[in-house]
């Protein structure tokens, strides 16, 4: 490797990267085998070794690809599963009429958001609020708040926390991509997610006052008569009597989560008794998924046969399949950008210019997902790209990894599935008032997400 020039180098990364993007957006080609693709085009290109020597271009794909998905492809499989028995079972409604009941009647845009930054943890943002959507509509009527001004709030709370807590596919990846402990990541992406959930709300209430949109009293068309202010429900929402109990819906969720905290909380304590030691296990993000995948599996599934409890959970790993191969190609690019040595010298040429280290992976991830509209995939592609160079850089990993994630919330539009989820659901055909509905809060999430990670940098730095 010592002959190889490091305009070889870069040329290699250049023509890499271009190819990744056409092959995504103009080919048939699907992002699992572009990336691979685009790994070993920057392999052959820098200089790498094709198949001989202990260090060749054919080993470190499949090695990048391994131990990528052998520290984070169970959590994802246990992770889908209990998403989706959260999904059937009712727990997803469950948990937003508990956060309508405390939070109280007038605030139905922060019950909606709460619930959607909660739910989302383990279920995709999609599925979420397909879920939701009636309960949207059902509000809307009551209460003559515009559908836009719920559903906006709702979509909120549920992109932030895809976008940033673990064990979301996505985040989970970025995790393990950036060797980071998932305990830190689920902390640092409930806190970032605050303030982006809190401007989603702000601008659907906003929108809601220009765009006044009721759903018709048989809910299968649309109105929009002159605006008129919210009314305060006097009766609560009739409730489907079939749902779980509020305990259980949320113990799935929040029980792995406390365990994976106090997993983190013992190691940085250094403690190392037995009983620590077993806490230290239970805590270990696969250990702690799985025992809430067991939780969902009993606690909410107790009238469905044991045929119908394994279909939804297949249901479920069907659903999360290509996003696993997704993850390991992620991890063969970034091995390869490792063993080539493209990420020491690119690491060399940012330490030298005036760009803030810090902001590498949020801007690789904001170009990516513009051009190709997957936040998963941007995340784990930057992820994979710039991993290795800020590992000898200055940056906080933690920083790193939530500049990934976050990036990734960058004007979604055409080319971004739950652009079209949020506008069809909540009625909205024109192509402006769709780029009100979702692209611009989107935006304003990406702007706060910009300057939370100045903030961050500057306390952690």
């Amino acid at each position: 490797m010592g002959g190889i020039s490091g305009i070889q180098i870069i040329i290699g990364l250049i023509v890499g990267i271009f190819v990744l993007v056409y092959l995504i957006l103009r080919t048939k080609i699907h992002a699992f085998p572009a990336l691979i693709i685009a790994a070993s085009v920057i392999g052959l290109i820098g200089g790498m070794s094709p198949s001989t020597g202990d260090i060749n271009l054919a080993k470190s794909i499949t090695t990048g690809f391994g131990n990528t998905l052998a520290s984070i492809g169970l959590v994802i499989g246990f992770g889908v599963m209990m998403g989706r028995l959260l999904e059937v079972s009712g727990a997803a409604e469950r948990m937003a009429y508990t956060f309508l009941k405390y939070l109280g009647r007038g605030k139905e845009e922060w019950a909606l958001a709460a619930t959607g930054y909660v739910i989302s943890i383990p279920i995709f943002c999609d599925s979420g609020f397909v879920i939701l959507t009636p309960l949207v509509k059902a509000l809307s009527r009551r209460t003559k708040k515009s559908v836009l001004a719920l559903g906006v709030a709702l979509a909120a709370g549920l992109v932030a926390t895809h976008s940033a807590v673990p064990p979301t596919p996505g985040p989970l990846a970025v995790a393990g991509i950036f060797k980071v402990d998932v305990g830190m990541v689920i902390i640092s992406g409930l806190i970032f997610t605050i303030p982006i959930t809190i401007a989603g709300v702000l601008y659907g209430k906003w929108l809601g006052k220009k765009i006044y949109q009721l759903p018709s009293e048989d809910g299968q068309s649309w109105i929009r008569p002159p605006y008129q202010s919210s009314q305060i429900a006097e009766e609560a929402l009739p409730e489907n009597g079939n749902l779980p109990s509020a305990f259980i819906s949320f113990a799935p969720v929040v029980i792995p989560l406390i365990l994976i905290f106090v997993n983190t909380l013992l190691t940085a304590m250094k403690i190392n008794q037995l009983w620590a030691r077993y806490l230290v296990f239970l805590g270990n993000p696969v250990i702690a998924v799985g025992i809430g995948l067991i939780i969902a599996i009993y606690g909410l599934a107790p009238k469905l046969s044991r045929s119908e409890v394994l279909k939804k959970m297949e249901e479920g790993v069907s659903s999360a399949g290509i996003i696993i191969l997704i993850t390991g190609a992620g991890g063969a690019l970034g091995q390869v950008l490792r063993d080539s040595g493209v990420g020491n010298y690119v690491a060399q040429l940012i330490a030298s210019s005036p760009l803030p280290p810090f902001l590498l992976p949020f801007f690789v991830a904001t170009f990516v997902r513009l051009v190709q509209g997957s936040g998963t995939v941007a995340m784990i592609t930057s992820a994979s790209i710039t991993a290795l160079i800020l590992a000898n850089l200055s940056v906080n990993p933690i920083i790193a990894v939530q500049a990934a994630n976050l990036g990734s919330l960058i004007y979604s539009y055409f080319n971004d599935s739950f652009f079209w989820v949020v506008n069809r659901f909540l009625g909205v055909d024109d192509i402006k008032e769709q780029t009100l509905t979702w692209s611009v809060p989107t935006t304003i999430a990406w702007g706060v997400s910009l300057i939370m990670l100045y903030i961050a940098n500057a306390i952690l730095s």
